[in-house]
């Protein structure tokens, strides 16, 4: 794993567990793995969009179709 992946990991982990404890640095940290504007606001979009489908899911009752409990 590179170090890219790493700060994209930790980024992706750090929002999903304590989004109110986000700050400049967590962005500057992705910047200084090579990371542009655009490339950070797709993580952070793609992590919140997972966020939001499963907190929706899990809120309705939804339950995965079983043949995707099967595997």
């Amino acid at each position: 794993m590179t170090a890219q992946d790493k700060a994209i990991l930790n980024y992706a982990t750090k929002l999903t567990r304590t989004p109110g404890s986000m700050t400049d640095v967590d962005v500057e940290q992705l910047r200084s793995q090579g990371l542009d504007d655009r490339g950070i606001h797709d993580i952070c979009a793609i992590t919140a969009y997972f966020a939001f489908v499963n907190r929706m899911a899990d809120g309705l009752g939804i339950e995965l179709e079983k043949r995707f409990n099967d595997k």
